[in-house]
């Protein structure tokens, strides 16, 4: 297996945004990082690379979403692409994990721990479903991966 050692990235994949969270198994946490907007040309290459040479993750953790009857939303072929370009674009390992719920999980964690106000939840979800994607995989590091 990977090492976990040193930086990972926790990335909440979407068709118009991307949240990107970033952690550590050292400490076991993970952080908020930011949010992409898909719609610009080059977007989001252009911010996960800057992110990658600034932080130096060893690897990457996605989330894959499923209906709650167990069966794979139609976003998960998109998000199995994304994961295959991750790999193939930074030469590094790149895990995936269930994230359903995640959006209510990261709701209920930001409305207990940030100090902004509730409506600007909408502006910030993405990002703290990429914090929870994270966290799930750095408190359970033998929970089911798919490798690519």
């Amino acid at each position: 297996m990977e090492s976990r050692e040193g930086v990972v990235f926790g990335i909440d994949f979407g068709t118009k945004r991307i949240g990107v969270a970033v952690g550590q198994r050292v400490t076991g946490t993970a952080a908020p990082l930011g949010t992409i907007r898909t719609g610009n040309r080059g977007e989001p290459w252009r911010s996960i690379s800057a992110w990658v040479s600034e932080w130096h993750p060893v690897l990457f953790v996605v989330g894959v979403a499923h209906r709650p009857d167990g069966e794979e939303n139609p976003i998960v072929g998109l998000t199995r692409e994304f994961c295959a370009h991750l790999a193939r674009r930074y030469q590094l390992p790149v895990l995936t994990v269930d994230e359903t719920l995640s959006t209510a999980e990261s709701r209920r964690r930001y409305q207990t721990r940030s100090k902004r106000p509730r409506e600007s939840f909408d502006e910030v979800k993405d990002e703290w479903a990429a914090q929870v994607i994270l966290q799930m995989w750095l408190d359970e590091p033998s929970s089911p991966t798919r490798d690519y």
